[in-house]
């Protein structure tokens, strides 16, 4: 089920997705399980989002995101997540584990300690696949969840078989469970002498190669108890990994809705603040002892770490249309790895190769375009502005429809159907309309509504669900648009248009752009998701007047499929830019689907410097303008309606004289004003340097106006 299906029941304040967005997974796929020192009733809290951590894993594993048979077994009963959150525990596991395979197969025998694992399988993973050979894994966590874990494991046959237990302690001792192999400790990780003391109790060689791992952890320590824990553990190990996951700035929409979250759950997050982005974890280890320190977001690890075999074998285990809130969630949390040099450790493999030469496809913070030299406050309070996925069009002069999207309706979210019209009165935007129609408008997400040269508009594609397409064609034009605005309420007619014929595959998150061949109005339809393929590489020129699909001549390489991209026309042809590929990487080409004398010829545009990768963006007509989307989205989002004025950015050379020229490009300079700005959907007026951007998304379920 796509997002349509979720935000329903979301809560803003999660940083999980979908309608994990209540609570239920709110660290998204981590596990935060360490408190410090403070209340009884903070500490339970810090040890439910544990417990619903471990639920989120058990959803991932029973899905097939996983091949842990052993988490199913800990936690049992556990009710099915939203995808994105089956995708985050399948990304995280094996970024946590990276590091297990360079020391497991070291000449000295490893130790593997766990901190604040809860009901982590990892153990019984490594043991059951022969992976862990002669290392020993200790697991430390609160005495209380400790104990529990032991209890589980001794009424579970396999996993006690597999930890070979000699012991399991009942009542106040610090070695709850302990076999050949496998040791369970509870222990407060604030408490270092008493920490250090039941280690060494427990066989813990400091002179052994040890991984020291840590999901969502740290952050729950106030900030000065954590910080004595990395320097503590880079003097007391010759030789040491610490792998770190935690989540990363705090400081835009995203981020400062998760802290809120985590406050209500009187589980606070206290490192973010001191240590908000990928920098400053680095250089928190640097300063404290360790050596090396390799770190990078999720996003960047799923793209270079994660095989596109494997990629693509999660993409089919189901439905998902939840792109942006997949990127915006990975852009939050991070994967470390500090290392304390040692004699062994110049030989060991490294932890990311070739990471140092990945710059390059690093996913980049976004870089501000432009300002807002206004924000206009229309009269009343206007709940239909609160959605995206929508699509707007500027459908008459001085005013923009806007159709479809998800949102808030009558204090509930969901696809919305109503029409929304922003019409300019003298200085300042207002909205309200009427809809001429005997049919409703259905309720769609990312479709397309292209303004025709005929005068009218068609909409086109779009899903209700992943698995439902939109498939009616409508038509929507503006009825006696100056009597109707002195009455103060445009009237809007909405007409189903006959299905057409020879379309392409049903699709969302495609272009349709208008373009002329031959003397006659087409629509050019390219690219987009679809049910059972996540992108198309296809396209058709849909016949305005007949509504089929003709066959044109294109020559040229045939570029790769993509979706979520923009498109406009120019010179006679289409610009097409960016979009998400095949394996949901960002895309910086441009394409220019250009004249030719029979038919239409596919080039590409280089430019230089190269355009950064991204997604969801905006292109107007005989320019291209960008903002980066949520695959690198850590800036502030403006919601409402804003009217900015800018400065163009992309200069392109003529048809004919493009072949083999790079294309040149500047940075766009900032203008006046004070209020940053990142659009979802925003509508230019060709002739005019005015732009009016509205609708915008927020971040997670919160949709403000």
């Amino acid at each position: 089920m796509g997002p349509a299906g979720r935000r329903g029941a979301a809560a803003a304040g999660s940083p999980g997705l979908g309608r994990e967005a209540a609570g239920r997974d709110p660290a998204g796929a981590g596990s935060p399980r360490i408190r410090a020192r403070g209340p009884r009733s903070s500490a339970r809290q810090v040890r439910s989002t544990g417990d619903s951590s471990a639920a989120s894993k058990r959803s991932a594993a029973a899905w097939g995101y996983t091949p842990d048979r052993f988490v199913l077994q800990l936690v049992p009963g556990a009710g099915r997540r939203a995808p994105a959150i089956h995708r985050g525990a399948g990304a995280q596991q094996p970024a946590s584990a990276r590091p297990g395979p360079a020391v497991l197969t070291l000449s000295a025998p490893p130790q593997i300690v766990s901190l604040g694992a809860g009901l982590d399988s990892l153990y019984f993973c490594l043991k059951s696949e022969g992976l862990l050979g002669r290392a020993v894994f200790f697991e430390i966590d609160f005495p209380e969840v400790a104990a529990r874990k032991a209890a589980l494991i001794n009424e579970l046959e396999e996993l006690a078989a597999l930890a070979g237990s000699s012991t399991f302690a009942e009542g106040p001792g610090t070695v709850k469970c302990s076999g050949e192999d496998y040791r369970l400790l509870g222990v407060d990780l604030s408490d270092l002498p008493r920490l250090e003391e039941v280690l060494l109790v427990a066989g813990m060689d400091p002179r052994a190669p040890t991984i020291l791992l840590g999901e969502v952890v740290l952050t729950y320590m106030e900030v000065e108890r954590s910080d004595a824990l990395i320097e503590w553990a880079a003097q007391h190990f010759l030789q040491a990994w610490f792998v770190l996951y935690e989540q990363i700035h705090p400081e835009d929409p995203f981020g400062r809705i998760m802290q809120n979250h985590f406050r209500r759950l009187k589980s606070q997050l206290r490192s973010l603040a001191c240590y908000p982005n990928c920098e400053a974890q680095q250089m928190r280890f640097l300063q404290r002892g360790w050596t090396e320190c390799s770190i990078m977001d999720m996003n960047e690890f799923y793209r270079c770490f994660v095989p596109h075999d494997e990629q693509q074998r999660i993409q089919g285990l189901e439905p998902f249309d939840e792109f942006e809130e997949w990127h915006l969630k990975c852009s939050h949390y991070f994967i470390l790895v500090a290392v304390k040099d040692g004699e062994a450790l110049s030989s060991t493999p490294p932890v990311f190769p070739g990471m140092k030469d990945k710059g390059a496809v690093r996913l980049l913070l976004p870089v501000l375009v432009g300002v807002a030299r206004k924000a206009s406050v229309m009269d009343g309070f206007c709940p239909s502005l609160r959605r995206y996925g929508h699509r707007s069009v500027l459908l008459a002069p001085h005013m923009v429809l806007t159709t479809g999207g998800f949102g808030d309706h009558g204090g509930r979210h969901g696809r919305l159907t109503e029409l929304h019209v922003l019409f300019k009165d003298k200085d300042s935007w207002r909205s309200g309309s009427r809809c001429l129609s005997l049919h409703l408008p259905d309720a769609r997400l990312f479709h397309t509504v292209t303004f025709l040269q005929a005068g009218w508009a068609v909409v086109l594609g779009g899903r209700k669900s992943p698995v439902n397409p939109a498939m009616a064609l409508c038509r929507l034009r503006v009825l006696e648009a100056a009597g109707s605005l002195a009455l103060g309420s445009p009237i809007i007619e909405l007409t189903p248009l006959p299905p057409a014929k020879d379309l392409v595959l049903p699709r969302w998150r495609h272009t349709a752009t208008e373009i002329m061949y031959q003397g006659e109005a087409y629509l050019f339809v390219y690219g987009g998701c679809s049910t059972g393929q996540s992108v198309l590489a296809d396209w058709c020129f849909l016949h305005l007047e007949e509504l089929c699909g003709r066959q044109i001549p294109v020559e040229g390489h045939v570029p790769a499929g993509r979706h979520s991209h923009s498109a406009c026309g120019w010179q006679g042809g289409v610009l097409i830019a960016g979009g998400l590929g095949t394996f949901e990487q960002p895309l910086g080409t441009i394409l220019f689907l250009r004249p030719a004398q029979c038919g239409f010829q596919w080039h590409r545009v280089e430019t230089r410097p190269q355009l950064t990768p991204r997604w969801q963006i905006l292109q107007t007509c005989r320019r291209v303008r960008s903002w980066p989307q949520a695959s690198s989205c850590n800036s502030h989002t403006l919601v409402g309606v804003a009217v900015l004025r800018y400065h163009l950015s992309l200069f392109l050379a003529e048809p004919d004289k493009m072949e083999g020229l790079p294309t040149q490009w500047k940075a766009p300079q900032p203008v006046e004003g004070e209020i940053p700005f990142q659009t979802k959907e925003p509508v230019e007026k060709p002739s005019c340097s005015e732009m009016v951007a509205l609708g915008l998304a927020a971040s997670r379920g919160h949709l403000r106006c």
